[in-house]
């Protein structure tokens, strides 16, 4: 299996496990709000809709063009912080960062 075989379906896991925490279903952004400069779209998006709309899309684009990773990825620890700041359950939190972590691991390590 490739890298980019697991990243396929480590971000499938990531949408699975969004789902289960009911942070799949919400709104596009608005066009403009991809045009942010900010970590993450921070004054934008919610981290839920930047993970759903940039983090998974761009992903997958990398995965079906079999293209270069970035150099680092390091989305876990802003996934952490939110859910905590946002009180998600306990198991929540955990599932997501596991597979963020997994997510984190599979790009920068190659």
């Amino acid at each position: 299996m490739t890298v980019h075989d697991e990243l396929g379906t480590a971000l499938r896991e990531l949408e699975a496990t969004m789902k289960a925490a009911s942070l799949w279903r919400m709104e596009r952004p608005e066009p403009g709000a991809f045009d942010s400069v900010q970590p993450f779209c921070i004054d934008t998006m919610s981290l839920p809709q930047w993970l759903r709309f940039v983090f998974i899309v761009r992903l997958e684009a990398l995965v079906e063009a079999r293209a270069p990773m970035p150099a680092t990825c390091d989305v876990a620890p802003a996934v952490e912080a939110w859910l905590t700041q946002e009180g998600a359950r306990a198991s929540d939190r955990l599932l997501l960062c596991r597979v963020v972590e997994e997510i984190d691991r599979l790009v920068t390590e190659n």
